[in-house]
């Protein structure tokens, strides 16, 4: 699972296996060690009519319904995106999708990641 932070927006994208795990368990988390604390970012399913997410405790969540993600393993939507107003009144965009291999090879496995639909039209 990958996470993108940049200004008021936060991307994630899951592998094949990510996405089928996370239908399957309802949850699915990663963590990054910075030497005395841990950050963690997780997709859980629970209550919610939209994505929704939340920071607590080095811990980013989000949040997404069980209606929204049913079948995502097998069917063809890409991802779910959401803009969520914080209390203090500005916005963060929020984005969950399927992980697509480059176009141009980066040095990365890839090999769990989703077909290009750009290079299927080539």
């Amino acid at each position: 699972m990958k996470i993108r932070i940049r200004g008021n927006s936060v991307r994630y994208r899951l592998t094949r296996d990510e996405v089928e795990h996370l239908c399957r368990e309802k949850s699915i988390e990663e963590r990054i060690n910075f030497s005395k604390l841990d950050l963690i970012y997780e997709v859980k399913v629970a209550d919610t009519e939209q994505l929704d997410i939340h920071f607590s405790d080095n811990r980013i969540t989000l949040k997404i319904s069980d209606s929204l993600i049913e079948n995502w393993e097998t069917n063809n939507r890409v991802g779910f995106s959401h803009t969520l107003v914080t209390s203090n009144g500005k916005s963060i965009d929020v984005l969950l999708e399927k992980d697509f291999t480059c176009l141009e090879d980066r040095g990365e496995d890839e090999s769990n990641n989703y077909p290009n639909p750009k290079s299927l039209a080539l």
